[in-house]
């Protein structure tokens, strides 16, 4: 069987549009409609309903997917193996939380480009349901995952660091000029602005401040760092973000550490699929993520 229709039917199946999965494979959408009749041809089976909305995965096409992804596998194995010998090279994804994206892995983008040219990473920001979802359907090598535990079974984790956090506000807010630290009610009166649901610190804060009895804390969430950084810096309320987020602004003296109940650090996991060939590129790029952030 031609690999290549097993590649289109994997790509169509994450994408689920015929459209979205020649622009991914940069072919014309009418050769990946003859991969696909070619192959539920030679197979004997439909392998997807073709609706208005896209392409959906009929029972034949969601028992093929997996047996698919491990053919390929197998071949990626056998090329990786013949050209061992070589510098290692390819194309690594990595999904990311927003806030590591900005400020941890510049650098080791920065210190792959020196020990590794011939590997090229793509940094994708998101969150941790997105990040397995990715890491599913192979559109993700990698992730890095701000969890205290992951419980997913076909993604495997481990730890590889943890993320100081900073409660911050502008110089001007009443909780920072002082020495004693808030207590959660005080803070339960206040306005926050956190990064978005499933953004596990932020999440636990909210959770936290609900749950302080007879107040009505403003939350509004952003999905960006900036967003909540530069409120905050304009005197709109607080918020919580790793430390390395806001150590420039702390040194500029646009935001302020407000004394609260501590908040422990994030941990940072790196996630992986559990049944999924590791490339050698992207093995050496986790090798080196760990040491960068474990330093």
């Amino acid at each position: 069987m031609d690999t290549r229709l097993l590649t289109t039917f994997t790509v169509l199946a994450r994408t689920g549009g015929f459209t979205a999965a020649a622009a991914e494979l940069h072919l014309a959408q009418s050769t990946v409609t003859v991969h696909i009749r070619t192959l539920e041809r030679d197979l004997g089976v439909r392998l997807f309903d073709r609706l208005p909305t896209g392409a959906l995965l009929t029972d034949a096409g969601r028992r093929l997917l997996e047996r698919a992804e491990e053919v390929l596998d197998a071949v990626a194995r056998l090329r990786a193996g013949s050209a061992e010998a070589g510098a290692v090279s390819g194309r690594v994804v990595i999904g990311s939380p927003e806030s590591l994206c900005a400020s941890r892995l510049p650098g080791l983008v920065a210190a792959l480009r020196t020990s590794h040219p011939e590997v090229d990473v793509h940094l994708y920001a998101a969150g941790t349901r997105e990040c397995v979802e990715g890491l599913r359907s192979g559109r993700l090598d990698l992730a890095l995952l701000l969890e205290e535990e992951t419980e997913f079974p076909d993604v495997t984790s481990e730890p590889v660091g943890r993320e100081p956090l900073a409660l911050v506000a502008a110089p001007g807010h009443p909780l920072a000029a002082r020495e004693r630290a808030a207590s959660w009610p005080e803070l339960a009166e206040e306005s926050f602005f956190l990064l978005e649901e499933g953004c596990s610190y932020s999440d636990a804060l909210a959770r936290r401040l609900l749950a302080v009895p007879g107040t009505r804390p403003r939350l509004t969430r952003f999905g960006s760092v900036d967003a909540a950084r530069n409120c905050v810096a304009a005197g709109l309320g607080l918020t919580l973000l790793p430390l390395t987020t806001v150590t420039e602004e702390l040194r500029r003296g646009r935001l302020v550490r407000v004394e609260g109940p501590g908040f422990p650090a994030a941990p940072v996991r790196l996630a992986r699929h559990r049944r999924r060939w590791t490339a050698p590129a992207a093995r050496e790029v986790a090798r080196v993520l760990v040491r960068h952030l474990g330093d």
